[in-house]
């Protein structure tokens, strides 16, 4: 009984574990594949790109915050077979997600120059990413739909689809790129605007099929416009109870992502480029350490939601094991795929060089985040105490990494290899209080109501 308990743990794992990696891999893709083609058609595009992209980043982040929240109390009243609470929590999410993205495109519509200004001083570079933000405010409404349908599928695991969604717009969008932005077949060549097009098209695209798809294929929830027009009070406010401290993590967590650009910009105009190159690769093997976090957290939910506690804590040890695995894989491919990733780029030499120099810092800190990150955001905050990785991250983050890499960029004047490992320094020692808290603190909490 045992090994066979063992087998349907590890065979669940790894189910939705691939599903969500390779969903994100090729969503990352999308960007990869923008970033070459902008890469080669000109490095200032790809630097207003990757500044517009912040923003976006951020927007993503606060999205998958309400996702996750979601996740967490669905997957638990999921391992219940009910749903009815699963659809109101559904719908608390999505308005969310529709206002934030509303506020989203009246600031970046309001005020486009002064976006991108808070990331570089180069007006070239302020001009090209004004160009591209025109363009991709208008994927804002159809992201923030898109995901969390999705995060509503996931938690009843059904995840295939977002992986052939994400292969759909990976076509569509580098399709329409490679059209657009040099000027193929007699279209106009649009550089940083042509890649916003493809953008917008592929996320429209995207939202259109996981709608045809929930009509006709959902089975499990039998979603529909009425599900998302009802509200419960009592609902809502358990989910905001859960989720607003993940937004401030995911928010923050954001703006920390943002500030590494806003910081190695005012250093060099090369560093943008770099940076962008770079932390696209180390994003898609990260990748790993993503899924792992949201597999962590479906599997949690659904044993609290069955309420064998002394399982929950059972998988939790035996999950931590998976993603040490994980990071030491994560860490030996980044490092070795570095080089011919690279060798793809038509850069400079000293913007591909601080690129690989930026991999290699990337290569052991994704050690540290496989680690960290699946077990705060997967075990803890899916066992319910959010609050513990707020506390963690606001002192990380805020206490010490900011402040330090700013002292050393612009007073100490540290190279931006230096500044890069000030930058990622928080993912290595949050190790630490993530291993204490998961093994000897009391992190499950009851987060539903009978």
């Amino acid at each position: 009984m045992k090994q066979k308990a063992d087998t349907s743990f590890y065979r669940k794992f790894l189910t939705i574990y691939v599903a969500l990696v390779l969903q994100n891999v090729v969503t990352l893709s999308v960007n990869l594949a923008d970033n070459m083609m902008l890469g080669s058609y000109s490095e200032t595009a790809l630097s207003g790109v990757a500044a517009v992209n912040q923003i976006q980043f951020i927007y993503q982040q606060l999205l998958m915050a309400l996702g996750d929240g979601l996740v967490i109390f669905c997957s638990q009243y999921w391992g219940k077979r009910q749903t009815e609470p699963m659809k109101k929590i559904s719908a608390t999410a999505m308005h969310a997600g529709l206002l934030i993205a509303i506020l989203l495109f009246a600031l970046v519509s309001i005020f486009p120059r002064q976006a991108v200004g808070i990331f570089t001083t180069e007006e070239s570079i302020i001009r090209e990413g004004v160009s591209y933000l025109s363009i991709i405010r208008f994927t804002y409404l159809f992201f923030a739909v898109t995901q969390i349908l999705l995060a509503t599928l996931r938690s009843v695991e059904v995840v295939k689809i977002a992986f052939y969604l994400s292969v759909m717009t990976f076509f569509v969008n580098c399709g329409i790129n490679y059209v657009l932005i040099y000027g193929h077949f007699g279209a106009p060549e649009m550089g940083a605007a042509g890649a916003a097009i493809g953008t917008l098209a592929a996320r429209m695209t995207e939202l259109v099929v996981l709608i045809i798809y929930i009509i006709k294929k959902e089975k499990q929830l039998h979603l529909s416009i009425r599900s998302y027009l009802q509200h419960d009070r009592v609902l809502s406010g358990d989910y905001f109870r859960v989720t607003a401290p993940m937004l401030v993590v995911q928010g923050l967590w954001g703006v920390n992502t943002a500030l590494q650009t806003v910081i190695l910009g005012h250093m060099t105009a090369a560093a943008i480029a770099a940076n962008s190159v770079a932390s696209t690769i180390f994003m898609m093997v990260k990748s790993m350490a993503v899924g792992a976090a949201s597999t962590a957290s479906i599997i949690i939910g659904n044993m609290i939601g069955t309420g064998d506690i002394a399982l929950v804590k059972k998988y939790s040890g035996r999950l931590q094991r998976i993603f040490v695995v994980i990071g030491l894989v994560s860490g030996l491919l980044l490092f070795l795929i570095r080089v011919p990733i690279l060798q793809l780029y038509d850069l400079s030499a000293s913007t591909k060089e601080m690129a690989n120099t930026f991999l290699i810092i990337l290569s052991v800190v994704v050690i540290g985040m496989s680690y960290q990150m699946p077990t705060n955001n997967g075990i803890i905050r899916g066992g319910g105490n959010a609050m513990f990785v707020v506390k963690m991250d606001l002192i990380s983050i805020w206490g010490i990494v900011i402040p330090l890499s700013f002292v050393m960029a612009f007073v100490v004047k540290a190279s931006p290899a230096v500044v890069v490992c000030c930058l990622n320094a928080d993912q290595i020692f949050k190790c630490i209080p993530a291993f204490l808290e998961s093994h000897y603190g009391n992190w499950i909490r009851k987060l539903t109501r009978e």
